[in-house]
């Protein structure tokens, strides 16, 4: 991923926080069998120096078949993204030298996958995922809250993925490029557009981090 130097995000607390809050990746496998690629929601464990991702597949999914000798694996996370005009600019009544641009948030995390088939790791990894997501709930629902049998023969359709991070990327375009009355003009013309979608509140806000000023 190309990366201007004010758009690199290097911070790994940070890039963790990224995954946790947009959690839905994409799983991204290329070999001399082609290319291919996989919306899966993945957990992230942060107990090695980049963390490991935890994903799981349906077993008549081939994808898997294809990791089996711990193949290179690229996982993509996309944050919230939207255009920016180049009306928000407080520059442009001055020069007229605005064109429009697109912000965005991405993280790219490689590593090596290793496919798992053990019970007791499946249901740890269910526990965890979903654990996560019922929490927001509120009526929260657990694994434990099917009938073992149940769970049982759904884990055996099912196949786990786990990926250890080497190299971890990340770029926030958040209009760092531009001059202070600039940024402001597009946090206000977020701001007016928020409404429309939900996307643009969350790239307003971050847009707001202190470290972006």
């Amino acid at each position: 991923m190309y990366i201007p130097k004010h758009f690199k995000e290097e911070d790994t607390q940070k890039l963790h926080e990224y995954i946790r809050d947009y959690s839905f990746g994409l799983l991204i496998v290329a070999d001399e069998a082609g290319i291919e690629a996989n919306h899966l929601p993945f957990h992230l464990s942060e107990n090695q120096d980049f963390g490991v991702l935890r994903c799981h597949v349906a077993r008549n999914n081939p994808v898997w078949l294809r990791l089996t000798d711990g193949a290179r694996v690229l996982v993509v996370f996309q944050g919230p993204d939207a255009y920016v005009s180049p009306s928000w600019y407080a520059t442009k009544a001055e020069t007229g030298r605005v064109v429009p641009t697109w912000n965005y948030l991405a993280v790219h995390a490689e590593g090596r996958a290793r496919v798992i088939e053990e019970g007791a790791w499946l249901k740890q990894h269910l526990h965890e995922l979903t654990d996560k997501h019922e929490s927001e709930m509120n009526a929260p629902w657990s694994v434990d809250d099917a009938p073992a049998d149940y769970t049982e023969r759904l884990m055996k359709a099912i196949v786990g993925i786990e990926i250890e991070i080497h190299t971890l990327t990340g770029k926030l375009k958040a209009s760092q490029n531009q001059p202070e009355r600039n940024r402001a003009g597009v946090k206000a013309g977020l701001e007016e557009t928020e409404q429309r979608s939900s996307r643009f509140g969350q790239l307003k806000k971050l847009s707001s981090d202190p470290k972006l000023s």
